[in-house]
This record gives C-alpha cells, sequence and structure tokens, in this order.
C-alpha cells in the first residue's frame, strides 16, 4: 500500500536524482541505487528529507536501508 508519505519521499527521490529515479520506480520497493540514485543524489535525498521532516536518515543504515519503505520507516519512526 502506498501511503502519502511514501509517495512524497518518491518524489523527493525523483527529485534529489534530477530524475534519474522516477517516483513510480521508487515505489517499487527496490534499492534505489540499483535504480540509479548516487552519491550525490543520496546526499540531495537525505538533505531533502532533513528540510521538509525534519528528520535525519542513513542510507547505509543497514541492508536494504536505501528502499523507499525503509525510508518511509526511517521518517516514520524519528518524526
Amino acid at each position: 500500500m502506498t501511503t502519502d508519505l511514501s509517495r512524497r519521499l518518491a518524489e523527493l527521490v525523483h527529485g534529489a536524482t534530477t530524475g534519474a529515479v522516477t517516483a513510480d520506480e521508487a515505489l517499487t520497493g527496490g534499492s534505489l541505487r540499483a535504480l540509479g540514485l548516487d552519491s550525490l543524489g543520496a546526499l540531495r535525498l537525505i538533505d531533502a528529507i532533513d528540510l521538509e521532516f525534519g528528520v535525519e536518515v542513513d542510507l547505509g543504515d543497514g541492508p536494504g536501508a536505501d528502499t523507499l519503505p525503509a525510508i518511509t520507516r526511517m521518517v516514520e519512526e524519528r518524526r
């Protein structure tokens, strides 16, 4: 199920990757790095999440941490 939060985070992924990863691709739940998120995009995404939600996330925080479901959980838990 796609929540409003996960949809918004997917849009932030799209913006952080300057279009390399679409919101729909991010919503598939796979590795964002495998989809095309590079290190600069990861930094942009971390900053965007912090600015919008006031939450710091770590995309290297364990296996699968670079998936949209994992990022959504991190934001939900830390808000």
